[in-house]
């Protein structure tokens, strides 16, 4: 399996974790829906949830049993401000992290934003819900950023991912 040129598409659930957003002016989660759409893949649903533990974990743990979701992308909460509790809820619910994301993430936005990128908590992972293993992604909640992760390091990846996580579950 070469994961450079995986055709797997993808049916993708986004969240954003916003006290101000609203579908009208959801700049992050528009942009996350353009760019997977764009790159063949497909939006199963999109919802806004405000900044509290509660309403975050309960969409997560119910798109994560969802058969319909193959990944998940967050955009919102991951900054240092006390608001920001989106790895806080979900972190917990991960079976496991990909490292490698944040780290990357956070170098590609030095590269863009300089120092401030370390007050990033961008970080993916899976969770493992009986026969599935969803990819969860937690990204910023500027278009910006949303932006560098979807083309940089999730679009090109996703396909492989998925075909991963895929013969993982089917064990």
């Amino acid at each position: 399996m070469d994961h450079e040129t995986s055709t797997r598409r993808a049916k993708v659930a986004v969240l954003t974790v916003s006290d101000t957003r609203s579908p009208s002016d959801d700049k992050s989660g528009s942009c996350i829906s353009e760019a997977l759409i764009n790159a063949g893949h497909t939006v199963h649903c999109q919802e806004i949830v405000p900044d509290e533990h509660a309403p975050i974990v309960s969409k997560i743990t119910i798109w994560a049993k969802d058969q319909a979701i193959d990944a998940i992308i967050v955009s919102g909460g991951t900054g240092a401000s006390p608001r920001d509790v989106t790895p806080d809820a979900i972190m917990p619910l991960m079976s496991g992290t990909l490292d490698g994301f944040g780290e990357l993430f956070r170098m590609l936005s030095y590269k863009e934003i300089g120092a401030a990128a370390m007050l990033s908590r961008a970080v993916a992972g899976w969770i493992d819900s009986e026969t599935l293993r969803t990819p969860v992604f937690l990204l910023p909640g500027s278009p910006a950023g949303v932006s560098l992760a979807l083309s940089e390091l999730i679009v090109p990846q996703l396909g492989h991912l998925l075909d991963i996580c895929s013969m993982e579950t089917s064990k």
